[in-house]
């Protein structure tokens, strides 16, 4: 439950203090997708927050068989080489037709725009900031996921920021 600390600022003379729970090995994972609509006009961020669960199989295929109910049209998974990741792939490939996967080369986290809203979301609205449970951590990273998800500039320029060969409208 430690906060990822950065440089902030105080009144000439005191020292910033950041309390923190110690000894906590409570988390919340958190799995994402960006999404960029058929028309390329519209960018989408979808996530589940686990507390005190890891990101594994099942929870993949469910997360990508919810985003495929909730967008109804064929996709196509941009994926990097996470073993979770290829695993539900496997399963995937076998079951559904409308569901096609691409994968990043291997330790290529500049190619992922997921990664970036990852470090947005970390470096700036969570750090500094400790939380006293991992449901208290929950919440407030899913408000600010969700702010994030509402803003298309913001989402736009972690798309941007990488090199892939996507055009946007």
């Amino acid at each position: 439950m430690a906060p990822l600390v950065r440089r902030t600022w105080a009144p000439v003379g005191q020292t910033p203090i950041v309390y923190q729970r110690t000894r906590s090995r409570e988390r919340v994972s958190m799995i994402a997708a960006l999404t960029v609509s058929p028309g390329r006009r519209k960018l989408g961020l979808y996530f589940c927050l686990l507390p005190n669960e890891n990101v594994v199989t099942g929870v993949v295929l469910r997360f990508v068989r919810q985003l495929r109910r909730h967008l109804g049209a064929p996709l196509v998974v941009v994926w990097d080489r996470l073993n979770v990741h290829r695993c539900a792939w496997g399963k995937l490939q076998s079951r559904s037709q409308s569901i096609h996967a691409v994968f990043l080369p291997p330790y290529a986290p500049e190619l992922n725009p997921v990664e970036l809203f990852w470090s947005y979301l970390k470096m700036n609205p969570l750090a500094n900031w400790p939380a006293v449970d991992a449901d208290q951590l929950r919440r407030r990273a899913q408000r600010h996921a969700q702010q994030i998800a509402d803003d298309q500039g913001l989402l736009r320029s972690f798309l941007k920021a990488t090199p892939l060969p996507l055009r946007l409208k």
